[in-house]
């Protein structure tokens, strides 16, 4: 994975435009919609579970996150994720929080069990969908980076995915590839749903390239460029949300050419 590859998957990105068929918090629906369409994606928050089945199978790219579930979103969740594995769709699971409450960390374990393209949590939330931890404080991890390591590479096996720990210095696996990405801002950590609208982005960024990992690679360095970018003129975190969206539409080839990875052996 080189600087052309980031630059590749940006171009390939903006001009497929893809569709991203986001089940999610319901906190972060804005500012998730807000992200994709500033870095030149499509969002569409569709989670009845009598439209999310079929909607799954003709969008370009599922997120489903299951930070505020229901019982009536669950079912959803199953639904477009059993379709988007039927219709070869990429799909990302979000396992906010899971570990310290039995039904969303039951209904996470299942959504892993169907083999999502991409897992992408904090450090205890990877541990714990992987049983190798209790979870943290609510969506705060309680745990490293570095912590998450071996859950990780356990994840890879169970879904035949890539799996993304965020962190100061975010750990990206396929199980075989490990790529540490750098940079960001401690105001993502006091913004919102900055969590929850990555996601969405990998999402994106997985639907329009061939491999998966440089996909979730790119949007983890498109994300922290971005957020480099409004901490420089930030007042505080209000602001860093606003200069942060304008800066992830801002954001070219060349910037993500620039972000801060480091490949592992």
């Amino acid at each position: 994975m080189d600087a052309d590859d980031l630059r590749a998957a940006l171009s390939g990105l903006r001009a497929s435009a893809p569709l991203v068929h986001c089940l999610t918090n319901t906190v972060v629906q804005t500012v998730t919609a807000n992200t994709l369409l500033a870095a030149g994606a499509a969002p569409a928050m569709v989670d009845a579970p009598q439209e999310a089945g079929d909607f799954a199978a003709v969008a370009s790219a599922v997120l489903i996150n299951v930070g505020t579930v229901s019982a009536r979103t669950a079912e959803a969740m199953l639904l477009a994720a059993r379709s988007a594995g039927a219709a070869g769709t990429p799909w990302v699971l979000d396992p906010v929080a899971v570990g310290g409450l039995a039904y969303r960390t039951e209904l996470a374990g299942e959504l892993a069990d169907l083999r999502p393209t991409v897992v992408r949590g904090n450090a205890s939330e990877v541990m714990a969908l992987a049983g190798a931890g209790a979870g943290g404080r609510g969506v705060d991890s309680t745990a490293g980076v570095d912590d998450a390591g071996k859950a990780a590479a356990a994840l890879t096996a169970r879904t035949g995915g890539v799996v993304a720990v965020s962190g100061p210095v975010d750990l990206v696996t396929d199980g075989r590839r490990t790529v540490r990405v750098g940079g960001g801002s401690e105001l993502l950590t006091r913004t919102t749903g900055a969590g929850c609208a990555l996601g969405a982005l990998v999402a994106a960024y997985v639907a329009t390239t061939e491999d998966a990992l440089l996909g979730t690679v790119a949007a983890h360095a498109h994300v922290a460029v971005a957020a480099e970018r409004a901490a420089a003129t930030a007042a505080g975190p209000g602001t860093f949300v606003v200069h942060w969206i304008d800066a992830l539409a801002s954001v070219d080839g060349d910037a993500l050419a620039a972000a801060d990875l480091r490949t592992q052996a």
